[in-house]
């Protein structure tokens, strides 16, 4: 990895510009063809994974930016995971959720649920009203709350319910043209691993690629992802691309990531909070290119002001909303960086845009890159726990009446995986 500072200043639209070993830009052989997700081509493989309370209009704002400053496609970006039922019954905070900006292409949505039905009437909302370009399905949530419901990364256990959601969202999308692709885990744990039947299952349905975060449900997001799972996924699911996710935290992962499974692109999480020219790095790596971006805090400071004027455009220019929002970017933007405790908290509280400004203005902004200070693993990792779920859920690979009556409830407005 160039160990490079960026000295290029930033401008009002856009996030740090990356450097190179030599100070131009270099590129050389691309390391992967373009990611295929039905009729969308994406130039460079890497895809912006869909996370509640992060991934929105703003935010992937910044990440598309810094990819593009590159001169490189810049990838895939998916908004925050939507419920099903909220969207068919017109909840303003889901209708908020797929509406994208005038520059988004291609446009990107996730939907979650647990009602075949509702599932499919969620996805002829999004690609019936020219909503988006793209749906993917969420079977990757570990929380507990939807979990012990039977909802999330339990749900491809019962394999004919798993069946019924795919089918009917594919069904919903196929007269409009839109792909449908699907995102899940290895399992509820160990001993109950479902990943490689529902990938072949949801190949053979007609969805356009399956991604993998190479974890349990058990593990949450604790330990290290178990890459050789998406080389196996690979081996099993051989006409659509097959994408792997976790513990991608720079470029040189995500390379090493497909040199190791085979995979035919990335979903990086996590690994860009607070980072969001993480991409700008990933887009210069799949093109050859030793491009990297080292930001400085006079950058990192540009950027969060960048970030927090988008947040009250997408708010409607609710202030005071859209600065409690960014409040929980600031400690991974912060992170390595020599700024004390007392103005973390400060920035951590901010209510408006002169306040960030002010705060902003007063960090000494000649500090430089950190290095590996400010890389690695970002939030908290927590530990394996064991799976919430239905009383009696694993005794059967097959839904009773009772399970199915439960289900609808695990349609909350949460996400992950």
């Amino acid at each position: 990895m160039a160990d490079v500072t960026s000295t290029l200043e930033p401008v009002s639209t856009t996030t740090p510009q990356p450097t190179s070993a030599t100070g131009a830009p270099s590129s050389g052989t691309r390391v992967l063809p373009p990611l295929q997700i039905g009729p969308i081509t994406v130039g460079t493989p890497v895809v912006l994974a869909p996370m509640a309370g992060v991934t929105n209009r703003a935010f992937r704002t910044l990440c598309r930016e810094a990819g593009r400053s590159t001169g490189f496609d810049p990838g895939l970006y998916v908004a925050e995971m939507v419920t099903s039922r909220a969207l068919v019954e017109r909840n303003t905070e889901a209708l908020r959720i797929v509406t994208f900006g005038e520059d988004e292409t291609p446009r990107s949505a996730q939907v979650y649920g647990v009602d075949p039905a509702t599932v499919g009437a969620a996805v002829k909302i999004i690609a019936g009203e020219d909503r988006a370009d793209h749906v993917d399905l969420n079977f990757g949530c570990p929380v507990p709350k939807v979990t012990r419901k039977g909802g999330g990364s339990a749900l491809p256990w019962k394999k004919q319910l798993f069946t019924d959601i795919v089918r009917a969202a594919v069904d919903a999308a196929e007269p409009y043209g839109v792909p449908v692709t699907v995102k899940m885990r290895k399992g509820i744990d160990d001993d109950h691993l479902t990943y490689l039947d529902a990938g072949r299952t949801a190949e053979s349905l007609g969805v356009a690629a399956v991604a993998l975060h190479a974890r349990t449900a058990a593990e949450h997001y604790s330990g290290t992802a178990d890459w050789s799972a998406i080389a196996r996924l690979k081996e099993a699911v051989t006409t659509v691309p097959v994408l792997g996710n976790g513990d991608i935290w720079a470029a040189e992962d995500a390379l090493r990531m497909v040199r190791e499974t085979g995979a035919d692109g990335v979903v990086v999480g996590r690994g860009c909070q607070g980072r969001p020219w993480l991409f700008a790095d990933l887009a210069a790596a799949f093109n050859g290119s030793d491009q990297r971006v080292r930001p400085g805090l006079r950058e990192v400071a540009e950027t969060i002001y960048r970030h927090g004027e988008l947040m009250i455009d997408y708010y409607d220019g609710d202030e005071s909303k859209g600065m409690r929002d960014l409040r929980k970017h600031m400690a991974w933007y912060l992170k390595g960086y020599a700024v004390g405790g007392e103005t973390r908290r400060a920035l951590a509280m901010v209510s408006s845009l002169e306040e960030l400004r002010a705060h902003l203005d007063a960090l000494d902004l000649t500090i430089g890159y950190p290095g590996a200070d400010a890389e690695g693993p970002r939030g908290r990792a927590g530990s394996p726990k064991k799976p919430h779920l239905p009383y009696g859920w694993l005794d059967s690979r097959e839904l009773d009446a009772e399970f199915e009556a439960k289900l609808r409830e695990a349609e909350l407005s949460v996400s992950g995986g």
